[in-house]
């Protein structure tokens, strides 16, 4: 028997991490957090357990206490105080987003990304104001008349995600993190960001954004499940990975600066075709249907919590991503730097 070749040489615990071919520090995690114009007192997320929507007088302090685990960025999801059509309170000067960035950044050294979205602000969930488009399999003569649907009227998005975009500068944010799947949304958050002065200010655009299962959580802790229907008119088919491509090559094209996919470990093979194909920085959002099925696992039993949520963020580092917003982002950290 030749056995000239045995890797496990270098599985040795005094070399293993001198070989180890991947690293995940604190650093390369982004918190989220929520912040909630409806409430005085934190409150609970039933459905993420370990996180807590909280009033705009805790940001400061809850953003603290994610910088004591060593990491160094937060994304601020907004609750607002109330909701219309149109989503108008997303870029009110007086918005919810908007006074906790200028909270935060006067008062830490946070790193501060706000989500640039509306389906937090408009009353249907969608994530843009509603147009009417018909719709029909039989366009023959003498078949069946199209029946009226609605769906995001895109152009009218990108002006309202101009406005929430040049709201969230205005208020202090380091980073714009546009997440609609709108066509054209780097490109219009862009001209509005260098319009208005803020050149400075880069874009991390949600590139490759799937219509997934594993939002689930999310939707509950930001009251922002749809009223009806769902998203499949302009978040990207699960079952497409050629067209990830053409939608990240556009928004490097317009502009973004940072290319995030969405959901993680789902789709770790676009997380990987984006590192071979772009040189930008990529992220990937560990969403949270993929930290909830964990929690419950561990809650269950059957899964040790802390080792698996390591391993999680690791194949998604290990995939190609130089940034993780995940829900384990303060865990991790504090285990790492332990």
């Amino acid at each position: 028997m030749d056995l000239t070749h045995r890797p496990r040489r270098l599985r040795q615990d005094r070399v293993r991490g001198l070989v180890s071919e991947t690293s995940l520090e604190p650093a390369d995690l982004i918190a989220p957090v929520f912040v909630d114009a409806t409430t005085d007192e934190r409150r609970p997320i039933e459905t993420m357990p370990g996180h807590e929507r909280v009033p705009i007088d805790e940001a400061v302090a809850r953003v603290e206490e994610v910088l004591e685990t060593g990491v160094e960025a937060v994304m601020l999801f907004g609750i607002p105080e109330s909701k219309d059509p149109e989503g108008t309170r997303a870029w009110a000067p007086d918005g919810v987003v908007q006074e906790a960035t200028r909270r935060i950044t006067a008062e830490t050294d946070a790193y501060v990304i706000t989500d640039v979205c509306l389906c937090e602000y408009t009353d249907h969930g969608h994530c843009g104001p509603l147009e009417e488009e018909l719709r029909g399999e039989d366009v023959t003569e003498g078949g069946p008349a199209c029946e009226p649907t609605l769906t995001v009227d895109n152009d009218a998005a990108l002006e309202s995600l101009d406005r929430i975009a040049v709201s969230h500068a205005e208020a202090g944010a380091d980073m714009i993190a546009p997440s609609g799947m709108m066509d054209g949304m780097v490109a219009a958050i862009r001209e509005g960001l260098d319009r208005e002065g803020f050149e400075h200010v880069p874009i991390m655009s949600y590139a490759a954004k799937y219509e997934s299962a594993f939002y689930g959580p999310f939707r509950d802790a930001a009251d922002g499940a749809p009223a009806f229907g769902d998203r499949r008119h302009y978040q990207m088919d699960p079952a497409n990975a050629r067209e990830a491509m053409r939608e990240v090559r556009l928004d490097v094209e317009q502009g973004a600066d940072v290319l995030m996919v969405k959901p993680a470990l789902p789709y770790l093979d676009i997380v990987a075709d984006l590192r071979r194909e772009f040189d930008h920085p990529v992220a990937a959002y560990n969403v949270s249907g993929e930290y909830a099925m964990l929690q419950a696992a561990s809650e269950k039993g059957w899964l040790d919590l802390e080792a698996v949520a390591h391993e999680s963020l690791l194949s998604i580092k290990r995939a190609g991503a130089d940034l993780i917003l995940t829900y384990f982002a303060e865990d991790v950290a504090a285990a790492l730097s332990n």
